[in-house]
């Protein structure tokens, strides 16, 4: 099923379970920044209430939502998306078809800023009022290519075999997006920021091509799967190095 009609389905369950609950949704995410991709996205949404949504609700408007792609999530407030998510309580959230009462999920800069810069309004005003904090993203930006992404890379190091394409697109993917971001002080897709990669990094066009390839389509860089792991990982040596990647300068 099209984004559009997984949508307005949902729209439509919400408004005969919970009348009125639904004030506004909005689509953020790949479907935002214009690389939605059907069979591997997801489709990303914020709801937003009057009230903080009762959660035995929100079970119930999602118990027969489709299962593929997953329609996942968040209820917020209309004064939640004006503050900053930090300072919010945490609420309901869909996460791959399970409803979490109290969740952080999504509940970030990240998500707010993605939606001040083009959320997809499917019901409420085109543009609600959300607040943004470069500097502070920017920050936690940088936090999570040292927290998470160096943490991870260790990880893959440790285990002597071969890797699946998730690990190869989700690694070089996500650092270069990371990356894009702090280049251009605003949240970037994971197709585009592969593309400013092959740009940016030469000598790393290979494996570049092949994260992009798993994500758009195309024929494959590689028939040595081993291969394809060292490079993985010399590629995220690299692209997590501060004196690596000539946008280092950039991104202190």
């Amino acid at each position: 099923m099209s984004v559009d009609v997984i949508a307005t389905e949902y729209l439509i369950r919400a408004d005969i379970l919970a009348p009125g609950l639904v004030e506004g949704l909005y689509l953020q995410g790949s479907v935002a920044l214009g690389d939605y991709r059907p069979g591997v996205s997801d489709i990303d949404f914020v709801a937003v209430t009057e009230e903080p949504a009762d959660p035995g609700l929100v079970r119930r408007i999602h118990r027969d939502m489709p299962r593929r792609p997953y329609f996942d999530g968040l209820y917020v407030t209309w004064d939640d998306l004006r503050a900053d998510p930090a300072t919010r309580p945490p609420g309901p959230a869909v996460h791959e078809n399970r409803v979490q009462p109290e969740s952080r999920f999504e509940r970030n800069l990240v998500t707010w800023h993605v939606l001040a810069q083009a959320g997809v309004a499917m019901r409420g005003p085109q543009r609600p009022e959300v607040f943004t904090d470069w500097p502070a993203l920017a920050a936690s930006t940088r936090e999570n290519l040292e927290s998470y992404w160096r943490p991870w890379s260790r990880r893959l190091r440790s285990q002597p075999v071969s890797l699946g394409t998730w690990a190869v697109s989700w690694g070089v993917l996500g650092v270069s997006r990371l990356r894009h971001t702090l280049v251009t002080e605003r949240v970037t897709s994971k197709s585009e920021a592969g593309r400013y990669a092959l740009r940016s990094y030469p000598g790393w066009e290979r494996i570049i091509e092949e994260a992009l390839r798993i994500r758009c389509g195309g024929p494959a860089r590689y028939r040595n799967p081993f291969r394809r792991r060292a490079d993985l990982l010399a590629y995220l040596d690299y692209a997590l190095d501060p004196d690596g990647p000539p946008d280092a300068a950039l991104v202190r």
